[in-house]
């Protein structure tokens, strides 16, 4: 199999290198999107579109490598910077291909601004059905790159942002990079929800403003906006938590989310995954949307409905989280563990006695096993010139494993 050249062509045809222009010249196959190809429109080599489905092409260039021909395939920028370099070394073997990076579209949009670039998360949308890589980005950066598409175009991005509530950045479009036509704005969300750009587009979203409240793990009670009585108390919600071993990548539902708070500290811990507070009051579901707001945990979906139904197209969870709604007989329970991936772990927390007993019944009928806390919580509260503490209600932990199958 002969060695299979990918060429990083940079922005601008005019400025490849003539060590990576003999590359390209020398090529008998030329592979690349329609765009890169029409610049080497009057090269005699034979062409490979790159194009979806993606590995039908690739299955094409590893044909030709084995058939002895020199094969260069052209990338933008940097191949092995969300290019097609990483798929191809994959799929052909690192032995098998040789990598001419050159500048990518981040560094020459970051040295248009005049600022860094090497601390700058960069998330692509090529091919995506939501913003959810996005959304996680944004939650802890003050500056992300965006790699946008047809269908995720800059006004698209910033009308989804709006919606999800992300109201503490502003956009940098970039059009034409490198090119005579190359433009550069700044506009606030509202503005590019309403314009059209070029194709060739790149953005920079930025920080204008902190959330009003600093996302932490442990926020007080009072931060969250609540309905009297329905929140989970922060010293309960560490130790619930704790037993739900959230790691970065889980999906996570929270069900009965009142306000949001257990869902707004889960997403902290699942910065790579995804968490769902399911809520069927329409009060709370606008208390949530507002908290997550005011908190910028703009990766917690919120889902509003009755259970199961509106759980039909939401992923299967790694995590299931109750802390109300349980409701007198085992319906929630029935309907929510079937989704639970095997080995996942279901945490509740129950006040009631009834609720205690429906749930340790139908996790006995399972053969789960579980464990069960009961916390008591005090907190200190001023009394005359001293303190006293004040005791709140007990509460319940029960924490089950799945079985792996």
């Amino acid at each position: 199999m002969k060695r299979v050249h990918v060429v990083g062509v940079g922005l601008n045809p005019l400025d490849i290198p003539c060590r990576l222009s003999e590359k390209i010249s020398n090529a008998q196959v030329l592979a690349g999107g329609k765009r890169l190809l029409y610049w080497f429109k009057d090269h005699p080599a034979r062409r490979i579109i790159i194009e979806s489905p993606v590995s039908e092409a690739v299955k094409r260039i590893k044909e030709e490598a084995v058939a002895g021909k020199q094969v260069a395939v052209l990338a933008d920028g940097d191949p092995m910077f969300f290019g097609i370099g990483s798929l191809l070394a994959r799929t052909l073997g690192k032995e098998n291909i040789v990598i001419y990076p050159n500048v990518t579209i981040l560094q020459v949009a970051a040295a248009r601004l005049g600022i860094p670039w090497n601390n700058m998360p960069t998330v692509s949308l090529h091919g995506r059905r939501d913003l959810m890589p996005l959304l996680r980005a944004l939650v802890k950066n003050d500056r992300v790159a965006v790699f946008t598409d047809p269908d995720f175009h800059p006004a698209r991005v910033a009308d989804e942002l709006i919606r999800k509530g992300v109201d503490t950045f502003s956009m940098f479009v970039f059009e034409n990079l490198a090119r005579d036509s190359e433009k550069l704005e700044h506009l606030p969300l509202e503005e590019a929800a309403k314009r059209t750009f070029s194709p060739l587009n790149f953005i920079i979203l930025d920080r204008i403003e902190k959330p009003a409240i600093p996302l932490h793990l442990g926020m007080d009670d009072d931060l969250y906006l609540h309905q009297e009585g329905l929140i989970t108390k922060k010293e309960i919600r560490a130790a619930g938590l704790a037993a739900l071993e959230i790691m970065p990548h889980h999906t996570i539902w929270d069900l009965g989310a009142g306000c949001g708070s257990v869902a707004i500290e889960a997403s902290l811990l699942a910065d790579k995954g995804v968490v769902f507070a399911v809520e069927k009051d329409p009060e709370r579901v606008h208390l949530i949307r507002r908290n997550i707001g005011r908190m910028g945990a703009y990766s917690v979906e919120v889902i509003h409905g009755e259970i199961p139904d509106c759980l039909e197209s939401v992923p299967d969870p790694d995590r299931i989280f109750i802390g109300g709604g349980l409701g007198r007989d085992n319906q929630v329970l029935e309907t929510t563990t079937g989704r639970l991936k095997p080995g996942g772990k279901l945490v509740l927390h129950i006040v009631l006695m009834g609720s205690f007993s429906i749930t340790r019944e139908y996790l006995e009928s399972l053969q789960w096993s579980y464990s069960i806390s009961e916390v008591h919580i005090s907190r200190s509260t001023e009394i005359a010139c001293d303190l006293r503490m004040e005791a709140l209600n007990p509460v319940y932990i029960v924490s089950a494993r799945k079985p792996q199958d």
